[in-house]
């Protein structure tokens, strides 16, 4: 039993060590950088559509309402 558990042991570890050297370490780059700038500048742009949809939606309800209580 202990020989199959040194066994399971001696295979893991040697698992890690490969897990460990296929493992890359990258830092924030340019691409990273412009890709982000990207996506808060398309975020930045969605929210301000929906500001506009909602109030263009606010001013149809109220001309509705005028329109339907004359």
């Amino acid at each position: 039993m202990a020989v199959a558990g040194r066994t399971v042991e001696v295979i893991l570890k040697g698992r890690i060590k490969k897990l460990a050297t296929k493992m890359v370490i990258t830092s924030g780059n340019e691409e990273d950088k412009g890709s982000q700038e990207k996506e808060s500048k398309e975020e930045t742009i969605l929210a301000m559509l929906g500001i506009i949809g909602t109030i263009l939606n606010l001013i149809v309800i109220i001309f509705v309402y005028i329109y339907t209580t004359l």
